[in-house]
């Protein structure tokens, strides 16, 4: 069972592999880190909000406790002790809640400077991923770019590899064709396979053939060997007739048969 989890992890990792762009990682993790941002932001947010609320309860009780305070000094100076006491105790008791707001304002204050501080070094590792993000894109789209050309040139792309796959299959069709033609001929000159055609000649009548036009050849060069003959026969002849008749002496003129 581990030899199985093994390769089917390695197998499945290989895919993965496969099938992941790099362009397409860096693009995800950048939108990872806006969406981070984002958080950190909308954090910032609500802790100011929550600053600003106690803010104005800070101001409200304050408020108050003045106003208890201004009550106290009327009562006294009216003789009523007693209502001067209330409201003083009244005063010290927003006093309380004025001090423990004034506690949480100071460390919502310091969160909120905090998460600002965060923020910023947030913006500025996501701007600087970007621009390396985008630096590492071109890299890979040229170097991507460069090697598919360096595969085309050298014949051992994929899509090469098929057009020289069909063409080496075209040719040995064709060299198929031609071997299947010239057996074919061969079989059929042997007399192995018939002509329905009527047009082909076994060995025989083709050395039929061969010996009637040798022999009209060899007619016809005796017959022009004859005229040549003749013809040399007969200038002898007239050459002959012109000196006798030049010297003026009468001779016999021999005969000649024409062969």
């Amino acid at each position: 069972m581990k030899r199985m989890g093994l390769i089917f992890r390695a197998k499945a990792n290989k895919a993965l592999d496969r099938a992941e762009d790099p362009r397409e990682t860096l693009d995800y993790s950048y939108q990872k880190q806006l969406e981070l941002l984002q958080k950190v932001r909308r954090g910032v947010a609500d802790v100011a909000t929550s600053r600003k609320r106690l803010e104005l309860q800070l101001t409200e009780l304050q408020k108050k406790s003045a106003t208890y305070e201004d009550q106290g000094r009327k009562a006294l100076a009216l003789g009523r002790e007693d209502l001067a006491r209330e409201a003083l105790s009244r005063r010290a008791a927003l006093q309380q809640q004025v001090q423990d707001l004034e506690t949480q304002h100071t460390q919502l204050q310091g969160e909120e400077e905090k998460l600002t501080l965060a923020s910023q070094r947030l913006q500025a590792k996501v701007d600087a991923f970007r621009t390396k993000k985008e630096t590492i894109k071109a890299t890979y789209t040229a170097a991507q770019a460069q090697t598919q050309i360096g595969e085309a040139f050298s014949g051992i792309s994929e899509e090469m590899g098929d057009v020289g796959m069909a063409i080496q299959r075209a040719e040995d069709k064709t060299e198929q064709l031609r071997a299947r033609a010239g057996a074919l001929d061969e079989l059929l000159a042997s007399g192995a396979l018939d002509d329905p055609s009527g047009l082909a000649k076994d060995d025989i009548q083709a050395e039929l053939d061969r010996l009637s036009g040798g022999s009209d050849v060899e007619l016809e060069l005796q017959r022009m060997k004859a005229e040549l003959a003749g013809g040399s026969a007969q200038q002898a002849i007239e050459g002959g007739q012109n000196g006798q008749n030049t010297q003026a002496q009468p001779q016999d003129t021999p005969r000649f048969d024409k062969q």
